[in-house]
């Protein structure tokens, strides 16, 4: 990959995995199953650029409306890759933050993500914010809320500090696959200034040359937040 400018924070929208299971004649389990897959080589190749926040939207709360049965499978690729495939969180050598509402999940979930956070707290230098059950709307209310029981006014920082992103730079850059050309409720407030991509591969055929192809373009952006360079005045 040639000399680019790199996102600093970095954030994917995964769609496509059911529609890319169904063009290939098998059930919509096994994109997610894929899509999984696809999320660690994704997430490894952007450590391995230098990029060092990397935030992935892994399930919705809109998600939790879809049919029992798809929901179910869903749950049980959480049961599979934070127990029995927890190896595969380490080697991204990341520390791990869940994002979103917990209190909707099966307890054994629930306590799985807790526990890979425990697992990672001490990791340093590279940060995957893997959101679930996440919902950008609840968000502000919930953090709206959380300014009214304190009794207090707030500005634009002290309000970016009770939401669950608290803490953390907004993203620079959020790419969604899959087609479709929406921010699907993710991240509505940290995205005010953020450089968005939509790409047509669905997300288990998003490949590394892909998001490097995305950076690429990225990096050819001007970025003036809402100011005008002087050369163009």
């Amino acid at each position: 990959m040639k000399k680019v400018k790199l996102p600093a924070h970095i954030a994917f929208i995964m769609d496509g995995n059911g529609r890319w299971a169904r063009r290939r004649f098998r059930p919509r389990g096994y994109g997610h199953k894929m899509g999984v897959q696809n999320m660690f080589k994704v997430c490894a190749h952007c450590f391995h650029l230098g990029i060092r926040i990397v935030t992935v939207y892994a399930l919705s709360s809109e998600n939790l409306k879809r049919p029992k049965e798809e929901v179910d499978e869903l749950f049980d690729l959480f049961r599979t890759y934070f127990s029995r495939k927890k190896e595969k969180m380490f080697e991204l050598n990341a520390k791990i933050n869940i994002l979103g509402d917990l209190t909707a999940l099966p307890e054994d979930i629930r306590q799985m993500l807790i526990g890979i956070m425990e697992d990672t707290r001490g990791i340093t230098g590279n940060l995957l914010n893997i959101c679930v059950n996440y919902g950008a709307r609840s968000e502000i209310v919930r953090a709206v809320n959380a300014a009214v029981s304190y009794g207090r006014f707030v500005d634009e920082n002290s309000f970016k500090n009770l939401l669950t992103t608290g803490g953390l730079p907004d993203p620079d850059f959020i790419v969604r696959t899959g087609g479709e050309v929406r921010l699907s409720n993710f991240l509505l407030y940290q995205a005010a200034y953020s450089e968005l991509y939509f790409s047509h591969k669905m997300w288990p055929e998003f490949s590394r040359r892909d998001l490097e192809r995305a950076i690429e373009a990225y990096s050819a952006r001007d970025r003036r937040f809402g100011n005008v360079r002087e050369e163009n005045l």
